[in-house]
């Protein structure tokens, strides 16, 4: 073989061995370029998805406040009712009862009461 064809094949090699790694690198850069996109949208969903669950959270912890008030005040209501009942069985009970009424009656009007 002629030497000018060792000579065309090195050139030939080198040349091909050069566009196969632009082509390489080029595929890597692609390759990277995606990956990157890929990490930035899913920080962004991690970054939205917190905002989101605290939200969430805050909203739910107002209204379990705001229900915790409310049974504190229904047991409080139902605490009184319940002394307020217990007192009619005891004794004299109907006559406090009587007494704690609110009175329909104004009291500068001359009442007369029936027995």
């Amino acid at each position: 073989m002629p030497k000018s064809f060792y000579k065309n094949t090195f050139y030939n090699k080198k040349f091909l061995n050069s566009a196969f790694k632009k082509k390489q690198r080029k595929q890597e850069n692609f390759v990277s370029v995606v990956f990157l996109t890929i990490k930035i949208c899913f920080s962004f969903l991690a970054i939205v998805s917190s905002i989101k669950l605290g939200y969430s959270s805050k909203v739910r912890l107002t209204r379990l406040g705001e229900i915790q008030d409310s049974f504190l005040y229904e047991k409080y209501r139902f605490n009184a009712l319940t002394s307020r009942f217990d007192d009619l069985f005891s004794s004299e009970g109907e006559q406090r009862f009587m007494k704690d009424q609110d009175q329909i009656i104004s009291k500068d009007i001359i009442r007369v009461i029936w027995r």
